[in-house]
């Protein structure tokens, strides 16, 4: 799958954005078609040296998308933040594993954790 990343990592387009990416700007936003997604995150993390936030309109738009990334990088790169399940007004309190999932997912992102800080980030 490495392969196909750099093929999509050397097209004139996408090579520009990951320079914009470089040149650390603080936002690039990219729209693409469903199918590319997960190839074009890949070129940007591998090739841009920064972490890659996905954001989805829906939490099973976000797990489909973390497996299809964590395909074509590797499971270790990509982390898969849950939503809460809750909405701001309710007086339900999320559930404590999904807390958990997202403590653990910042604690990458911080390196605090043993697990490798992801290239990747996925949230609804």
């Amino acid at each position: 799958m490495k392969a196909l990343v750099d093929v999509v990592a050397a097209d004139r387009v996408v090579g520009r954005c990951i320079d914009d990416a470089r040149n650390r700007l603080p936002v690039l936003d990219v729209t693409s078609p469903a199918a590319l997604r997960a190839l074009l995150a890949g070129a940007f993390a591998n090739h841009a040296h920064r972490t890659v936030l996905l954001v989805t309109s829906t939490y099973r738009e976000a797990e489909q998308l973390a497996a299809e990334v964590s395909s074509v990088m590797g499971a270790d790169e990509v982390a898969y933040y849950p939503a809460w399940e809750t909405l701001p007004h309710e007086r339900l309190s999320p559930r404590s594993d999904t807390v958990g999932r997202r403590l653990a997912v910042l604690r990458r992102l911080v390196g605090t954790d043993e697990a490798p800080r992801p290239k990747v980030l996925v949230a609804p």
